[in-house]
């Protein structure tokens, strides 16, 4: 029997077929077959992103492109191709005969083959197969039969699986994912700043929790909506500088709708962004730093996450993208944080506003840049010495913030791979800020700069070292009463190390300096640490 076998068309051809495509797409078999436990239950699960698709049924055998005419099977797979017509090759025309497979594999392959035998027979087209043929199938059949009913059990069990997951499903078009920020976070050292004493220095344990729906209705358009609660608190030390980007503004573990926008896009380059709620600058444009992780990733301080005049752009508004081509995108934005007041002097027009216009360039894959300007109204920089975050005050005492302040800043951000495992990148930062309600006027110079260095994957793939040097917001001269220059200069140091434990679990460790807080020589230098976890799916 195995001598006919062996000569027989039909079996020489089938095993090729089998042993490379038959669980390509010709038949429903898992692309990774394990001994089973039970004939009722699939071991493995296919990867979708393994399964390769055959291309139509070949006619001729000279349309597989690496079959020749001198290969030993070659007689085999043309009667296979021409008498029966059970052949199909890869979408780029090749065979692929050289490829083992299993039991599990040719019984299928027996088995289609015997599908297209009794096709041809229910056609009135059986003078194409010779009774030899059929008695060799036969045999075939028989000798397979335990493997045919248990690759029947796996098949079935595994479409009722995957249709019971269909039916349980979230969402045909809505992703959810989320993250869990915990942070335990002290003041190492430092007594005063100020003139006064640093009372808010007990350890302390705070999350952050979110929950995002990503939705799609046209699978280009995004609706996205996050659900949080953030109890985070920075630590107190009488400054703004040196505050962490994950803290709260007002801290609670109440939950609310974080942020709501939906994107679309109005051309082919053009991406148009309609923000109802909780927008900010990195919704906008690209930040260009590879420490900027939204406060769950990267860097821990806000100063060390983006450029600090980013932080005069949030709320309600706009955002519009054109990318002229792979390598250059202009991004323009306005976002109100007084979009709903209906109050005389807020509203979305009327009330506090940052715009926002940034030209990013990619002269190649490792280098970025980003050209930044920012108009803003009432609408301070993300962190700094005191002197330098506030856009309006309280001259009189009684609560009338009556001296508002119209701001312009000008960035610029740069990033370079230098190789896989090191970034430099880095930004400068300018902005000077005009009274326009109360006093006698007046103007106000404000730097900031910052040099970074990255350092992917060290330690294994998925880590990130990082380390943060630079001067937070300065104001570098003033001729408002009531804001005085800041004398002397503070330097940032930061290092964090964030180890990835599992796909969904990461621990940042990471020590803040300051080296004379709030841009004073007379303060204690502070050190700030910080311990943060992350869990996301």
């Amino acid at each position: 029997m195995w001598k006919y076998l062996l000569a027989s068309p039909v079996f020489c051809g089938t095993v090729l077929f089998f042993g490379t495509a038959a669980i390509a797409g010709e038949v429903s078999v898992p692309s990774e077959i394990a001994e089973p436990s039970s004939a009722a239950t699939p071991i493995v699960k296919a990867d979708p992103s393994s399964q390769q698709q055959v291309m139509s049924q070949v006619t001729s055998v000279s349309q597989l492109s690496d079959v020749q005419p001198t290969d030993w099977a070659f007689q085999a797979l043309q009667s296979l191709v021409e008498r029966y017509g059970c052949i199909a090759g890869y979408p780029n025309g090749t065979y692929r005969g050289n490829r083992a497979m299993t039991r599990y594999e040719f019984a299928a392959g027996v088995n289609a083959c015997l599908d297209r035998v009794n096709e041809l027979i229910a056609t009135a087209t059986g003078d194409l197969v010779t009774k030899e043929d059929l008695a060799t199938l036969q045999k075939l059949q028989e000798e397979f039969s335990a493997e045919l009913a248990t690759l029947r059990g796996r098949v079935d069990a595994l479409e009722a699986r995957t249709a019971e997951l269909e039916a349980n499903q979230f969402s045909t078009t809505t992703k959810l994912q989320g993250q869990v920020v915990t942070v335990v976070s002290d003041v190492f050292s430092g007594d005063r700043v100020n003139e006064a004493e640093i009372t808010d220095d007990n350890t302390t344990l705070g999350f952050r929790a979110r929950v995002e729906l990503v939705t799609s209705f046209t699978g280009q358009d995004t609706l996205f909506t996050r659900i949080e609660a953030n109890n985070i608190n920075t630590p107190n030390i009488n400054t703004k500088e040196g505050n962490l980007f994950f803290a709260s503004a007002a801290p609670s573990t109440d939950a609310n709708i974080g942020v709501l926008w939906y994107g679309f896009p109005a051309t082919k380059n053009t991406q148009v962004k309609l923000i109802a709620t909780g927008g900010a600058a990195d919704d906008l444009t690209s930040t260009v730093n590879i420490f900027d992780g939204d406060g769950a990733f990267g860097a821990l301080s806000t100063f060390g996450t983006r450029n600090p005049i980013y932080g005069q752009v949030g709320g309600t508004g706009i955002g519009v993208t054109h990318n002229f081509s792979d390598r250059l995108a202009l991004s323009l934005g306005y976002l109100s944080g007084t979009a709903n007041n209906p109050a005389q002097g807020a509203g979305l027009f009327d009330g506090a506003y940052g715009a926002l216009a940034q030209l990013t360039v990619k002269p190649s894959d490792r280098i970025t840049v980003g050209l930044t300007y920012i108009n803003s109204y009432k609408q301070p920089l993300a962190t700094g010495s005191n002197a330098a975050t506030f856009q309006s005050f309280d001259t009189n005492g009684d609560g009338s913030l009556d001296r508002a302040f119209s701001s312009n800043s000008y960035g610029l951000q740069a990033s370079i791979g230098i190789s896989d495992n090191l970034v430099l990148g880095g930004w400068a930062g300018y902005t000077t800020s005009r009274t326009t309600t109360g006093g006698d006027g007046g103007d106000i110079d404000i730097w900031n700069y910052a040099v970074t260095l990255g350092f992917p994957d060290l330690g294994r793939k998925g880590n990130l070292g990082g380390i943060v040097v630079g001067m937070e917001p300065k104001v570098t001269s003033s001729s408002v009463d009531g804001i005085n220059e800041d004398d002397d200069t503070s330097f940032h140091v930061e290092a964090f190390y964030q180890y990835k434990v599992s796909d969904n679990v990461t621990i940042t460790p990471g020590i803040i300096w300051l080296t004379a807080p709030d841009h004073n020589d007379n303060n204690d230098s502070v050190l700030i640490g910080a311990l943060r976890t992350t869990f996301s799916f």
